[in-house]
């Protein structure tokens, strides 16, 4: 195919529906919650059915043969144009190089660790940011970019409130962007860790700390939004939604279109995430681009775990409460009310539908199955964050509980590079953690540097004697043999 023949004819009409009174609004300006009662928005395509006139088969055609594009507004998030915010222009549409990150099979000494269970991690920590944040953030500001073109806008301060990631992503897309938007995070202070911080510091936004966790941050970005003419970026911003549901298109797109057998783990956090991948998997339901949903398990930690105690209780006494939260290792999960919590009943509800039951559950793990679920990923040879080791964790919690079999092939999302709570791992080989985290560390798992010789003992040996002095010292621990 043509470069011409890839690019999108379709345009669609996409609207705010509200999951609340179902009320409906325009594109034109920045909405977050209904106007009329308060609840959250989802963005929908009016012209979505359209997309049915188009085979299946089709479809699956035209993704793929995108994986080779040249065409900028293409690549990334936007292979899937038609599914994802069809009303953009090539002009506004932002890439930085998110999204197609790679899904990588575990080792077979991890399948064997995980009683034959087949495993593979999203490294989504390979976007651009090192965190999936980066999916949504190429979505909204690629509408902020359409409406600074359309409306004149003149000025607009992108704000968030973030545990890290989000603030990051926002304001590297920020800058990228420039012209008249200006990038101001808001974090929790003293709970982001310094490789986090330093990502939207180094980006040149505006970082305010505010005391408390991740909630209390929203609620006061949330009363920034309701009151003053801000840009929202948090998931409460459908446009971020609808950019991650992306995730979902890329794991269909590696299987072949083929999802049967397929179990997501994905950590909650803020529900976001979860909200898209459940969204995204239903559209290509709808379209026929697939034609089995594959099951999600979304984890919390016990730390943090208000949709777990949700989904926990029986039907029929189902009371949706935000909880406090303690100490957690999965920090960027680290949230007693989600504010998409709404989105997640609602596909939820759906996928329940379509996919039959099990198909989504929510399983609670501990904070030390969390951080020792990581270290098993990496010493595999994995990448994870955190909140990867939250997914692995989750998937042993649902072994134990008959919730999967060794014939499904569980996908783990590593939503963060590893790099970012490395202070995690340093506190788990030191033993260092405070008491309010419940973690710990076995000294078995512990990994440290060993000296192979002292400073003032090199001090003593000239540069022949050190090379060799400090080469027999690696060859006795190694217990390496000479050759023959």
């Amino acid at each position: 195919m043509s470069s011409a023949s890839l690019f999108p004819a379709h345009r669609g009409q996409m609207e705010y529906r509200c999951l609340g009174c179902e009320a409906r609004y325009g594109i034109e300006e920045l909405l977050y919650t209904c106007p009329a009662c308060g609840s959250v928005l989802l963005l929908a395509d009016k012209a979505f059915d359209q997309l049915k006139k188009t085979p299946a088969k089709a479809w699956r055609e035209l993704f793929d043969a995108r994986a080779a594009t040249r065409v900028t507004a293409l690549k990334g998030i936007f292979r899937y144009y038609e599914l994802t915010a069809p009303v953009l222009e090539p002009e506004d549409i932002v890439w930085l190089g998110e999204g197609l990150t790679p899904i990588i099979e575990s080792s077979p000494a991890l399948v064997r660790a995980l009683g034959g269970q087949k495993t593979a991690f999203k490294n989504d920590g390979q976007n651009p940011s090192a965190s999936f944040k980066d999916r949504g953030m190429a979505c909204a500001f690629s509408y902020l970019k359409a409406l600074i073109r359309t409306q004149g806008f003149t000025e607009i301060l992108a704000v968030c409130a973030s545990t890290g990631d989000t603030s990051a992503a926002a304001a590297l897309y920020a800058a990228y962007v420039g012209g008249p938007i200006r990038s101001v995070v808001i974090l929790p202070k003293g709970k982001v860790t310094p490789q986090q911080l330093a990502q939207p510091l180094g980006s040149g936004a505006v970082v305010l700390e505010v005391p408390g966790v991740f909630d209390d941050c929203m609620k006061v970005v949330e009363y920034l939004a309701d009151n003053y003419r801000v840009a929202l970026l948090n998931s409460k911003n459908a446009w971020r939604i609808l950019g991650q549901e992306s995730y979902a298109f890329e794991v269909a797109q590696h299987y072949a279109w083929d999802l049967a057998g397929k179990a997501v783990f994905v950590p909650i956090g803020n529900a976001g995430n979860v909200t898209a991948i459940m969204g995204g998997f239903l559209k290509l339901l709808e379209l026929g681009i697939i034609t089995a949903l594959p099951r999600i398990f979304g984890v919390q930690s016990a730390h943090a775990d208000p949709v777990y105690r949700y989904y926990a209780a029986e039907p029929d006494k189902r009371k949706y409460e935000a909880v406090k939260v303690t100490p957690s290792v999965a920090q960027a999960a680290m949230i007693g009310n989600p504010v998409s919590f709404p989105r997640v009943k609602y596909f939820a509800e759906q996928y329940a539908r379509l996919g039959g039951a099990g198909s989504f559950q929510v399983v609670q793990v501990t904070e030390q199955a969390i951080i020792e679920g990581m270290l098993l990923a990496n010493r595999h040879g994995h990448i994870a964050c955190t909140q990867g080791g939250e997914c692995l964790a989750g998937l042993m919690r649902a072994r134990e509980l008959s919730l999967i079999d060794t014939n499904e092939t569980a996908v783990l999302d590593a939503t963060a590079h590893m790099l970012k709570f490395i202070g995690f791992q340093d506190m788990y080989f030191s033993n260092t953690f405070p008491p309010e985290y419940g973690v710990t560390p076995r000294p078995e798992l512990a990994n440290k540097p060993e000296a192979v010789i002292g400073e003032s003992e090199k001090d003593t040996l000239s540069p022949e004697d050190f090379t060799r002095a400090a080469g027999e010292a690696i060859v006795r621990r190694l217990g390496l043999a000479a050759r023959g």
